[in-house]
């Protein structure tokens, strides 16, 4: 299932199993696979997490899980299935120090803090937390620096405008949170829409990419997907 622009009323389901989505992108050579549980990020509750265990199973590739990921029990318990990275959003936001203190036992490599962006009227990206749906005051740059001097290495960010609009990523946003901190592996979300917008991100030195819609609907083929694959 996709969103539009992060809107559980604007959904577009998929007549593929997981099973199958992860075979697929194991065939074209994919090495990491990001998986949202929409439910858990609506609702705070881990809903699907043995389908995540089953998926996970699969140790050709490596999984990063995210969606709902509120304490540190439902972390642990996705580590003890077989997730390699999991994705913290809102509790990075509401519990700064909590997480820092999770980052410190889990390591930074198994961890990345998703940051959801609205931009306001002075262009300054806004955080959303809980599925979307709460406003923030606080801008990304912000967010990032508070876990920058704790061993902060993955940053998703996604531009909620973007999502799922195929519209291409702003690359603007990217270049600026790549000038504030380049020690930071960033993971651009949003409007990806085809092989032209990867070829954009990397030439404005983005390390990673993450497509939903336009992998699902096969936009890029498989050909256009080989050369972002072996490192993704």
């Amino acid at each position: 299932m996709r969103l539009l622009r992060g809107d559980f009323d604007v959904e577009t389901r998929y007549d593929l199993s997981p099973h199958q989505q992860l075979a697929r992108y194991q065939r074209l050579g994919a090495r990491w696979v990001h998986i949202v549980d929409l439910d858990g990020a609506r609702d705070g509750l881990l809903a699907n997490r043995d389908i995540i265990g089953e998926l996970a199973a699969q140790r050709d590739v490596q999984l990063q899980v995210g969606g709902g990921l509120r304490e540190l029990p439902a972390l642990e318990d996705l580590f003890n299935r077989g997730v390699a990275r999991v994705v913290i959003g809102s509790a990075a936001v509401e519990r700064r120090e909590e997480v820092i203190a999770w980052m410190r036992r889990l390591g930074p490599e198994r961890v990345c803090l998703a940051f959801d962006v609205r931009l306001d009227g002075d262009a300054v990206p806004r955080l959303r937390i809980h599925g979307w749906r709460q406003q923030s005051a606080l801008a990304l740059w912000d967010a990032v620096a508070a876990f920058a001097d704790h061993g902060l290495r993955h940053v998703l960010c996604t531009d909620i405008e973007r999502d799922g609009a195929l519209t291409g990523p702003n690359l603007a946003l990217y270049s600026e949170a790549l000038r504030r901190f380049p020690q930071i592996q960033w993971q651009a979300s949003g409007g990806i829409g085809s092989a032209a917008d990867l070829v954009a991100l990397a030439e404005h030195g983005v390390p990673n990419a993450i497509s939903g819609k336009a992998l699902l609907e096969q936009r890029i083929s498989a050909e256009e997907l080989r050369p972002f694959l072996p490192d993704a």
